[in-house]
């Protein structure tokens, strides 16, 4: 499947990380803000804030963070005024990365990303200098525990999934935007328990990079995503390690 590289595995493990540190709240927060801003504070009707409180439970955010949030979001509470932005870049050795950020400073969020690509030998770039090389995509992650490759490949492909990866102990299944809530629901209802839910930027192409190289950009890609202003950073690199 084009788009998919290691870097989903690097993420996954840290977020795992950030999450026993609390450190992934600021970003689910944001989300949860941003998607009861501009869809409504009633997840039944606002499939985002939906799923943005699923991702909340998964990283186990008290249920008072979640409805502060929300009503942050709906202007029910007086908070920060925050937009989404994304930007183009790139890492050392001409690997694209697009990054999605939701900040309330926009001088200050591209102030420092340029410092932190900068400090990695990465540069952002121009717009349209590397979107072009990604294409949304709705990407699912479940826990293989209790469930076989078949069954899971039966349920997907019904509800209009494209392609199905295996991997260490998760499924990771891609399909449409438009199918996103269609095969959601489907793993739902069969039960599959789904450990994270969400519409990426998956790469068209990946560049195989060996290890020296693949830790450089590794190195480059965690500065960025450590930014409290960064929500996401999706890369066209496959970090290959074999010769």
């Amino acid at each position: 499947m084009s788009g998919h590289s290691k870097w989903s595995t690097i993420k996954r493990k840290k977020a795992a990380t950030d999450a026993a540190r609390g450190k992934s709240f600021t970003k689910v927060i944001k989300e949860i803000t941003i998607s009861a801003r501009d869809g409504g504070g009633d997840p039944e009707a606002n499939p985002r804030l939906r799923l943005a409180i699923q991702n909340a439970k998964s990283v186990n955010m008290p249920q008072d963070n979640v409805t502060r949030a929300i009503k942050k979001g709906t202007g029910d509470l007086e908070g920060v005024k925050y937009e989404e932005v994304n930007y183009e870049a790139y890492a050392p050795h001409g690997i694209a990365l697009l990054i999605e950020c939701v900040t309330d400073n926009r001088n200050r969020t591209v102030a420092d990303l340029r410092h932190l690509l900068s400090k990695y030998n990465g540069n952002l770039g121009e717009n349209g200098s590397v979107a072009w090389m990604f294409e949304r995509k709705g990407v699912i992650t479940i826990e293989k525990t209790g469930h076989t490759e078949e069954e899971l490949m039966e349920t997907i492909l019904d509800a209009g999934a494209e392609d199905l990866k295996e991997e260490d102990e998760y499924f990771e299944v891609i399909c449409s935007k438009e199918n996103f809530e269609d095969v959601r629901k489907a793993v739902e209802a069969k039960e599959f328990k789904i450990e994270n839910a969400s519409l990426q930027f998956l790469a068209k192409d990946l560049v195989n990079l060996e290890e020296k190289a693949a830790n450089e950009v590794i190195k480059c890609i965690d500065a960025v995503d450590n930014n409290d202003d960064v929500q996401n950073v999706y890369t066209n690199a496959d970090f290959i390690t074999e010769n």
